[in-house]
């Protein structure tokens, strides 16, 4: 409830004209939503919305820019605060200097930690009084007015002219440095200067001992392939601030690449004990512990995850399939049974459809039905006699249809599988680990650490061909060998990016041509759905800007002409 309090008067108050301005009041009590949009008016507000639930805030949302938005973190059915503030931000519905408040009465570590991971511009719990309110609103519109030209600037893609704002800013702002360096650091990382960024990132670590500072040197070093300094630098944040969440996130990241998947389960179990509602960390959390045969562990991420993003941007059909797959292991199968009949439901498509056929598969291979498993081995052996490898699934789907072929005794189609699953991943250790493992639980182990070795090897020489063909400026040569390198390999990141730099360079040196700049455009994109945040598809992306700029969309990533 909002409990009734005369609001400061001072200049920065009276500078501020909240008649202006739009805001938005949700909450699922009507008398709530009525106090507060009673204390919005004695500050001077006029337009005031208001939703009692999430479908009705996220409509609004979406159709209307709102510079405030106060919103209650406990919402009646469908969505909460969180998920609002969740979807907004996901699909850019903010203004850059608009105010999103989570509103709540709930002073739980599940509930602040979480909504904190999503960045609300403040987080009250009730009672508020009047005061309350138009002090934190002062303070919070006089930061946003700093960095509303560096925001406006950023939604351009201008990032180079947003980092020199930050500059401008901190000649005028000392107050807030610290951010605008930071936000300068973010900003030339994403122009590709590396250098730059890092000079800031030591600069202020000489000044005092600085969390995101030391946070971004270690991404830097997880960006380079340097995994076992990012480790020990996530850890340095952790131990210097065990509320840094992405430092959990990012460490488990770095494990996992070295192959170090028990470190990686033990750091995303911390992280979700300090903050339990994250979809993402509770899937992961969840596919790790099932590879390490945690089948109790698994059983619980998968649940939570589920639980947490039946309303959630992030929702997706992966729980379900690790949960069937927990429920097969303890010899629950018959629920497992059930929880793909309802993914089917919840998630139509041939790619769910196909999905939850072999988990269904794997299901009766852990509960002794070998005659239903080896029928539906079968069906995916006809499958893969005709398919191209364009129409194989991600490398997860595939690794499982290999597991069951094997383990019915079928074994040329799943050694091939196995084979294309190294070649698509050649330098990615822990898909070599998880690979291995399946060779040798069907008692392949030295055979297939040869296989593996030759099919990274065969991998290297496919994308080394290419490369030559390029450093030799036989650039339309090289254009035809990687385009059937891709073919042969859609997912290799490595063959993707040199394809990517091949088109650029074409156009660079034999002139301008909007089909190779479209294919370019088309090959990043992909790369940004399959791997983001890599390095080099930062630089390639502004390599491919600087020719085309309106060939990246509003977010700046790369899109073909007409999409």
């Amino acid at each position: 409830m909002i409990a009734t309090s005369k609001a400061p008067s001072s200049g920065t108050t009276r500078s501020i004209n909240w008649a202006d301005k739009h805001y938005l009041v949700i909450d699922d009590c009507a008398s709530i939503r009525q106090l507060l949009r009673e204390s919005l008016r004695s500050m001077g507000a006029k337009f005031i919305d208001q939703a009692m639930d999430g479908s009705e805030a996220v409509a609004l949302i979406n159709n209307k820019r709102y510079d405030i938005i106060m919103c209650d973190y406990h919402l009646e059915g469908g969505r909460n605060g969180q998920q609002i503030l969740e979807e907004a931000r996901g699909n850019n519905w903010l203004k850059p200097s608009g105010i999103f408040i989570m509103v709540s009465a709930e002073k739980s570590a599940d509930s602040v930690m979480g909504t904190a991971e999503f960045h609300p511009d403040a987080y009250l719990i009730k009672p508020i009084t009047e005061g309350m309110l138009n002090t934190r609103l002062n303070r919070i519109w006089q930061k946003k007015q700093v960095f509303q030209k560096i925001d406006l600037a950023y939604a351009r893609k201008d990032f180079a002219g947003a980092a020199a704002l930050c500059d401008i800013q901190i000649a005028g702002n000392k107050l807030h440095e610290h951010d605008l360096l930071r936000m300068k650091a973010s900003l030339l990382l994403k122009c590709g200067e590396r250098a730059k960024a890092r000079a800031i990132y030591t600069q202020v670590l000489c000044q005092r001992e600085c969390t995101w500072a030391k946070a971004g040197l270690a991404e830097l070093h997880l960006q380079d392939g340097d995994y076992g300094a990012a480790c020990q630098m996530f850890q340095d944040v952790i131990d210097g601030n065990h509320l840094y969440l992405d430092a959990y996130d990012q460490l488990a990241a770095a494990h996992k690449q070295l192959g170090q998947q028990e470190q990686a389960s033990t750091v995303l179990e911390q992280a979700a004990r300090l903050s339990p509602n994250s979809v993402n960390r509770q899937r992961t959390l969840g596919e790790v512990s099932l590879r390490l045969g945690n089948v109790a562990a698994a059983e619980k991420a998968f649940r939570k995850c589920i639980s947490v993003g039946e309303h959630s941007i992030s929702r997706t059909a992966d729980p379900y399939f690790g949960l069937a797959r927990a429920c097969g292991i303890r010899k629950a199968p018959l629920e497992a049974l059930q929880i793909l009949a309802t993914v089917q439901k919840k998630f139509a498509g041939d790619a769910g459809n196909l999905r939850a056929r072999i988990t269904e598969g794997l299901v009766y291979l852990d509960n002794d039905d070998q005659q239903s498993a080896t029928a539906i081995a079968e069906e995916f052996k006809a499958m893969l006699a005709t398919a191209s490898a364009g129409d194989l699934p991600l490398p997860d789907t595939c690794m499982d249809i290999a597991t069951l072929l094997l383990e019915v005794g079928i074994k040329e189609p799943a050694v091939k599988l196995l084979c294309y699953i190294i070649q698509n991943n050649d330098d990615d250790k822990s898909v070599r680990d998880e690979v291995q493992k399946v060779f040798e639980h069907a008692q392949m182990g030295e055979e297939g650490a040869e296989l593996i070795e030759g099919a990274r090897k065969e991998a290297s020489e496919v994308m080394n061909r290419g490369v030559l063909l390029w450093k030799t400026n036989r650039l339309e040569d090289a254009v035809d060998w990687m385009r059937a390198a891709r073919l042969k390999l859609p997912g290799n990141l490595r063959i993707l990016l040199n394809t990517a730099q091949i088109l650029i360079s074409h156009v660079q040196k034999r002139g301008y041509d909007p089909a190779l700049l479209a294919e370019a455009a088309e090959v990043l994109a992909l790369i940004n759905r399959m791997a983001p945040g890599q390095r080099r598809h930062t630089e390639l992306l502004l390599q491919l800007g600087s020719i085309m700029p309106d060939i990246l969309d509003v977010a700046g990533q790369a899109v073909a002409p007409g999409a």
